[in-house]
């Protein structure tokens, strides 16, 4: 319903599509003015940095595209609209994800991907079959674990009501933090995206297998490689949260 809404003004369409990949080609476009006056940030190249850049950004805006409108959940507790979708045959969590369902978040992904086809042509690896299959393997993964995020976010709203801007500050402003090297960040806040909040998995770690780099915290070889169990486990824990969430809830009383 929301798509064929969003498509019935096709050229307020486009130009929302376009403003929305305009707008999110300024973070990209600061990097670009940071190499115009350094070699390298944090011993990573122009290149590499745009592969972290891409990576982190298209993971996060294919979670957003399909869970994005999961911070409408403290709204409709406060004003009681959560009752109605409790009501339909149908499960909560996928109404909310659908509500307001934003196409026009496709402009982010397309920018992501540009860039992150740019690096791609631009990076000093030798692409194995291994290598190749990261890629995709990393995108999907941190997709996955933004997507966690993204519910878990949603499920804390039940008892905080009002709690949206603390989803984005993991969600949105994990994705900030990824898209630099972990080099120029303190071993402390590298420890914490990595065993609390696990968003090193989402392109931290991959990369530092595939563009050969030693770990900041020295850990092993294998760990490069758990994303895809780190996003499985993610999804168990925001899925159990929001089962208890949901039956927690107990309406306005209006």
């Amino acid at each position: 319903m929301w798509v064929r809404s969003t498509l019935a003004y096709r050229a307020s369409f486009v130009m929302t599509v376009v403003g929305n990949f305009a707008a999110s080609s300024l973070d990209f476009v600061a990097i670009l003015m940071m190499f115009s006056r350094i070699d390298a940030l944090g011993g990573f190249s122009l290149a590499e940095v745009a592969f972290l850049y891409g990576t982190a950004s298209t993971s996060l805006g294919l979670a957003d595209l399909l869970l994005g409108s999961m911070d409408r959940l403290g709204s409709r507790i406060r004003d009681g609209t959560l009752d109605v979708l409790l009501l339909r045959p149908v499960p909560v969590f996928a109404q909310l994800a659908a509500d307001r369902f934003a196409l026009r978040r496709l402009g982010k992904i397309t920018q992501a991907l540009l860039v992150l086809a740019w690096s791609l042509g631009r990076l000093e690896v030798d692409w194995t079959a291994g290598r190749v299959l990261m890629v995709p393997l990393t995108v999907v993964c941190g997709a996955v674990i933004f997507g966690a995020v993204f519910t878990l976010g949603a499920a804390f709203q039940f008892w905080a009501q009002d709690a949206a801007q603390v989803q984005n500050s993991f969600t949105y402003g994990g994705n900030a933090l990824l898209q630099f090297p972990p080099t120029v960040f303190g071993k402390d806040l590298v420890r914490g995206v990595t065993f609390i909040v696990p968003l090193a998995f989402v392109n931290w770690l991959p990369a530092l297998w595939l563009l050969g780099r030693d770990d900041p915290l020295g850990l092993p070889g294998w760990v490069d490689f758990l994303g895809p169990a780190v996003a499985l486990a993610l999804w168990g824990v925001a899925g159990l949260a929001w089962r208890h969430g949901v039956r927690a809830y107990r309406s306005t009383g209006s």
